[in-house]
């Protein structure tokens, strides 16, 4: 029969949300570089320059074709190899997660200006705006409105993938459970624990994204 020790959860939970607490400061570090990353990755991809077209396929193509683990061992332990120089576990967490992050991301704003009716661009251009003009006040603010919902799925997806930065020692929530659960062996307890925080983040952000597509929908109407 299972002994349930509910004195482990409690004794265990500030430690744990100091981990979740890192948990959401590299998702959210992550998914802000690999916005930017993404936005100029997802320009690319359409880009008429068909070796900057290819460039940015090749970066996409390879990020979503290789599994996230291996992108933070090379970047933690094969890169250092070749430079020469120790990576910090932060840097080297933050380097990969926005890096795989801006590959999705690119292919949800490539799929978001797309969306956009071509008028829209050629209205810009009879204004006497330049192609970059048309794109940073025209295209791209409408894009931004309908890539909101897939951009809060990559934060969630990010969210969970960060607990794979364990593997090289770094304290977010995952690890934080893994050295209690080595401490005081309490294996069911805290991992229920961990499991409930992550559905907390994930349910908390779900219903911020429904937050802004509403307003973005609301604000469109007037």
């Amino acid at each position: 029969m299972l002994d349930f020790d509910f004195n482990l959860i409690v004794d265990s939970f500030p430690l744990l949300l100091m981990g979740a607490g890192v948990t959401v400061q590299i998702t959210a570090l992550s998914v802000g570089f690999g916005l930017l990353i993404g936005m100029f990755v997802g320009i690319a991809r359409l880009s008429t320059l068909w070796p900057v077209k290819m460039l940015a396929a090749i970066y996409v193509d390879f990020i979503r074709g290789t599994p996230l683990l291996v992108q933070i061992f090379l970047i933690y332990f094969a890169l250092p190899l070749m430079v020469g120089q120790r990576i910090d576990p932060f840097i080297a967490a933050i380097t990969a997660c926005s890096v795989n992050s801006g590959a999705y991301v690119a292919e949800i704003f490539r799929s978001g200006i797309q969306s956009i009716d071509k008028g829209q661009t050629e209205a810009g251009r009879s204004l006497g705006m330049t192609w970059a003009q048309t794109m940073r006040y025209i295209i791209l603010p409408q894009a931004f409105k309908r890539i909101i919902p897939p951009l809060g799925n990559e934060f969630i997806a990010m969210l969970k993938d960060s607990s794979l930065v364990s593997v090289i020692g770094f304290e977010e929530l995952t690890r934080r459970g893994q050295l209690i659960i080595a401490r005081t062996y309490g294996s069911f307890e805290i991992w229920l624990t961990v499991a409930f925080i992550y559905l907390i983040m994930t349910f908390t952000i779900s219903r911020l994204v429904d937050y802004l597509e509403r307003r973005y929908k609301t604000d469109d109407k007037h």
